[in-house]
């Protein structure tokens, strides 16, 4: 029952001070308890109770009056005459235009008008009004603005799973990002997990089109059959995609019929492993694509068509066309200013240049480039000179020139976590970007620095799996680990041209591909010295005429008699050298002095000479039993060989 009081009073009585005054306490209601309804009552023991120490919030919405708002146009094709004269008829036209010339007003309106024409006229021939008298002094304080970055915008795709529509927690990677190809204003994501044999089995598999400036939701959700690994916008219809999905298929939307796939490829002609690249062809109908997997194979697709594809390559090093051989392709590079050319990033750390248009599949692989010891995660050539081309694997980032095939021109120092993507900038020959798996973006100026990047942000705490730049060169996208996708905008100096920077670029291309060249040259020709070094060895190995073993035997037995028979030899001559040193100093005394000789010095003087008689027989005897000792030791030689 709702109590409801009524107060009224008179209209003169509003607006009067009111006067209070004390009185007593009064007893207004007074319930007894009523016994027949104590058997009912419940004693709560313990009671739980709440307190909430916020403050209280209320919820307001304003609206202003919408003001209708309508295009309206006209079309003024002839006009300004009269009602009573026709336009068409040429004679009416005349005379009304006679008239009019003839009136006062009309001369004095234009005298007037034509002084100030005038003026306009002469100040526009004497003034181009679209010379640059200042663009130097704008370039040079460009050049003097410290590199930066800012982040302007960050979508989290778990965050609106998680309220919107996915009722699990899986974390998915970002794994490719693509610009929309007219407008900068949308950004569509591929997630995927990619971590083997860890998927969950209620993970979604929704791709997600972003569009700027409302972040808090995707515009267009892509349902595929599995979760895509790489995204890509047709350039030539900004309405159409084409996905590469985790399963090996290939698919493609169209974004005004909504989010389900036009078309899917097969599971039998498709790729047997994840389809890490997917990149449209510059064809004249915009159908064309072509696509690069893991498997070690890259296929060739018409959309119109995707039961079979057109054209299929073995990405097979030995140019011998088995699968079982072929690398494994995680990144893919295409420039449409190079139609006929390709390239492919291997698992094992090799990048395949490729020529479509060639007439065999072992002619299609042209070169090989042994870049990285990791995989390489990225291949990106300059837009402005497409000769020189970035790859990024393992630790460091490495550029390259088609002109030099076993090293690269430049590299980056090693850094203590791993590089996981790359690309170059649109705007500026000399500045490209790399990802890091601790988080970190890097902006690299190598004009500026050599050793270390311009500009390194941390940019979340996860690792960032992919890298994307806008056409215009001052948005980047990062996508992480754990899906989330941060939109950078870098500082003015960093995206646009300096004064004379591509020629600089240029020289610094062209002096280090000078360089690489003498170095191979050097190397090559050292290797093709040793290579005839080692093949005049082995032919004077296979010259040399094999030997009997028993002759070899007899050598060995015969050499090593010689080498005793010469010991001892030298220890007769010792032992005989010894001998003579032991002569009576007086006899040889007597003998070089020309004094008379004592008492008993003759007998002393004859004893000497006989002793050395003695001596020198001895050696004659030894040397005749050495000379007699080879003699027996060969007929005992001949002997032997006689028996055997």
């Amino acid at each position: 029952m709702e109590i409801m009081y009524v107060y009224t009073r008179k209209r003169s009585e509003f607006g009067r001070p009111c006067s209070f005054s004390d009185r007593p306490a009064t007893v207004t209601v007074d319930i007894p308890p009523d016994p027949s309804m104590a058997s009912n009552f419940v004693l709560r023991n313990p009671v739980d109770s709440s307190v909430q120490h916020t403050n209280e919030m209320s919820e307001h919405e304003v609206n202003t009056e919408r003001v209708q708002v309508e295009s309206r146009g006209v079309n003024h094709v002839e006009g300004g005459w009269p009602k009573d004269i026709n336009p068409q008829e040429m004679e009416q036209t005349i005379r009304f235009r006679k008239k009019v010339e003839k009136d006062e007003n009309y001369v004095n309106t234009i005298m007037h008008l034509g002084t100030l024409m005038e003026h306009c006229v002469k100040q526009n021939n004497a003034i181009n009004i679209y010379e640059e008298y200042f663009g130097e002094e704008e370039m040079a304080e460009v050049e003097d603005e410290p590199p930066s970055a800012k982040t302007i915008n960050q979508t989290n795709i778990f965050d609106v799973l998680l309220s919107k529509r996915d009722p699990n927690v899986t974390k998915r990677t970002a794994t490719h990002l693509s610009w929309h190809p007219d407008t900068c204003r949308k950004l569509a994501v591929a997630y995927s997990s990619l971590e083997f044999q860890q998927n969950a089995e209620d993970m979604s598999f929704d791709s997600y089109i972003w569009d700027l400036e409302n972040s808090n939701k995707p515009e267009l959700v892509l349902k595929p059959s599995s979760p895509l690994v790489s995204l890509e916008y047709n350039p030539k219809d900004s309405h159409v995609l084409v996905g590469g999905c985790y399963n090996g298929q290939m698919a493609y939307w169209d974004t005004r019929k909504g989010g389900l796939p036009v078309e899917v490829s097969t599971v039998e002609v498709s790729h047997r492993d994840p389809v890490y690249g997917a990149i449209w062809l510059q064809s004249k109908t915009g159908t064309e694509c072509f696509s690069a997997s893991t498997d070690g194979q890259v296929l060739w697709w018409d959309i119109r068509k995707l039961s079979d594809p057109t054209e299929s390559l073995v990405l097979d090093i030995t140019r011998k066309g088995l699968l079982e051989n072929a690398l494994g392709a995680i990144s893919l590079e295409f420039e449409p200013t190079m139609p006929t050319k390709f390239m492919v990033g291997t698992e094992q750390g090799i990048i395949i240049a490729c020529n479509r248009k060639a007439k065999t599949p072992s002619e299609k692989i042209t070169s090989t480039y042994s870049s990285h010891i990791g995989p390489v995660y990225a291949l990106a050539r300059n837009p402005f000179y497409p000769k020189v081309f970035l790859s990024v694997g393992d630790w460091t980032a490495r550029i390259w020139s088609d002109e030099t095939k076993e090293s690269p021109i430049m590299w980056t120092k090693c850094h203590l976590s791993y590089l996981t993507d790359g690309c170059w900038s649109t705007m500026r020959p000399s500045v490209f970007f790399t990802t890091r798996s601790d988080g970190t973006l890097d902006v690299w100026d190598f004009l500026f620095k050599q050793n270390d990047p311009s500009l390194s942000l941390k940019v979340c705490n996860e690792p960032l799996s992919s890298l994307r730049l806008q056409d215009n060169g001052c948005i980047i996208g990062c996508g992480s680990k754990l899906g989330t996708v941060t939109l950078l905008e870098i500082s003015s100096g960093l995206c646009t041209l300096q004064r004379n920077e591509k020629t600089l670029a240029t020289a610094m291309f062209e002096r280090e591909t000078k360089r690489e060249k003498i170095l191979e040259a050097r190397h090559r020709e050292m290797r093709l010295k040793e290579r005839a070094r080692s093949e005049g060895q082995e032919t004077e190995v296979e010259e040399t005429p094999l030997e009997d073993p028993q002759e070899v035997l007899d050598r060995a037995r015969r050499e090593f008699f010689e080498v005793i028979e010469a010991e001892m030899q030298r220890r007769t001559r010792a032992e005989a050298r010894g001998l003579l040193s032991k002569v009576p100093e007086t006899a040889w005394t007597c003998t070089r002095s020309g004094d008379p000789l004592p008492q008993g010095g003759g007998q002393g003087l004859v004893s000497a000479f006989q002793v050395k008689d003695h001596m020198v027989d001895d050696e004659v005897a030894i040397q005749e039993e050495e000379s007699q000792l080879p003699k027996d030791k060969e007929e005992e030689e001949e002997e032997e060989k006689d028996a055997a």
